[in-house]
């Protein structure tokens, strides 16, 4: 089981900020991210803009190996427009 926490539009989008979610122990980013939007569909929209944060470091989606540990914070971090 690991901590998803939304932010921005993915928490909009997902109706809330975090959740526990159980997954696979060793899932690739983008297997990770289609986890999430089985359970969020609503969250397909930003797909191609999202950044994944693993343990505090950012993770592109792709057929990169995470391997995950019980309590592991994801963060899901769409971009952030500012001025």
């Amino acid at each position: 089981q690991v901590s998803v926490m939304y932010f921005a539009r993915s928490a909009e989008l997902a109706g809330l900020r975090c959740e526990t979610l159980s997954v696979p122990r060793e899932i690739t980013s983008l297997q990770l991210w289609e986890e999430i939007v089985k359970v969020h569909p609503r969250l397909a929209v930003i797909r191609d803009q999202v950044v994944f944060a693993v343990r505090q470091e950012y993770v592109l989606l792709g057929d990169q190996l995470l391997v995950l540990q019980p309590g592991d914070e994801v963060a899901i971090i769409p971009p952030i427009s500012g001025g």
